[in-house]
């Protein structure tokens, strides 16, 4: 299979991830940083649909904010338990499908949310990895700490549930071959890469919300900062040394950050309006400078 984009240093397939990883050769890529359909009912083509049209669906809009136009975010209240069932068996099948495409030692960042990474968490572990934590991004959103619906006035001084101030990405390690030390030799992977020589990386990351000059070049509902992704994609090669894969592309936001730290990167994203998105996003993503 060709990749549908390929500048510099990154990649990106159209395919679904799990059959594009059945053709890829044992132990290829050596780390993985990805922001996953957390529910997947709310990525599938009809709830997709009800988004780009407004009508919302599993998705909620929120109104503007100070003048500022907020990002839809899913509501995950809403899923049965048939499809959360549906969300477990799909991680586990992904998971198992990446196990042996990895090398020994290789980390996992999987982005998610408080109320499935239980079960996202269970279908990684069950497949075959080790649960090395959680990397807490700091950032206010605007889910949860709403009043109960249509009876605000009543029950003004409740809220049904917190204000979400932190969004959970779940850290997994593929076993090692021998020591920690032992398998940076081999494999050059089994650890994480330090900020400096004083300072680790860090399981807290202060966050702000995606800025509307990043949204405007890549037109994606999850999209997240490249001050935050930068970091993360930094810290998954602990020398600095192999592939990274985002198996869950989107707009291309993960291969930009691997782009402009100068690593070598390949994603694979299904839905074909995300992956024209992308082929565009990627590289102004890379050049993107918050400070400018």
């Amino acid at each position: 299979m060709e990749p549908v984009f390929e500048s510099g240093s990154v990649s990106l397939f159209h395919s679904d991830c799990v059959e594009w990883l059945a053709g890829q050769a044992a132990n290829s890529i050596h780390g993985v940083v990805t922001d996953p359909p957390y529910g997947l009912v709310e990525y599938d083509p009809r709830q997709q649909e009800k988004l780009r049209t407004g009508r919302g669906g599993v998705w909620r809009i929120p109104p503007a904010y100070d003048g500022h136009r907020r990002a839809p975010v899913p509501r995950f209240t809403t899923l049965s338990g048939r499809e959360l069932a549906e969300l477990t068996r799909f991680f586990g099948g992904w998971a198992a499908a990446l196990h042996p495409v990895l090398v020994p030692g290789a980390h996992v960042l999987v982005a998610s949310n408080p109320l499935v990474s239980y079960l996202v968490s269970d279908a990684v572990v069950g497949a075959g990895f080790e649960r090395r934590g959680e990397v807490v991004r700091l950032v206010m959103t605007m889910r949860g700490g709403d009043r109960p619906k249509n009876a605000h006035a009543e029950f003004d001084g409740v809220s049904v549930m917190p204000r979400s101030m932190w969004e959970p990405w779940l850290l997994f390690r593929k076993p090692l071959e021998g020591r920690v030390q032992d398998n940076l030799r081999k494999w050059r992977t089994g650890g994480l890469r330090r900020i400096s020589d004083r300072q680790p990386f860090g399981d807290v990351i202060r966050s702000s919300p995606t800025r509307a000059a990043e949204r405007a070049l890549a037109d994606h509902p999850s999209l997240k900062p490249q001050a935050f992704l930068r970091q993360v994609v930094r810290a998954i090669l602990p020398l600095g040394e192999g592939v990274v894969l985002d198996p869950f592309a989107g707009s291309g936001s993960t291969l930009a950050a691997a782009w402009a730290v100068g690593y070598e990167a390949v994603g694979v994203e299904l839905d074909p309006h995300y992956v024209a998105v992308a082929r565009e996003a990627i590289p102004r993503l890379a050049r993107y400078d918050r400070s400018g």
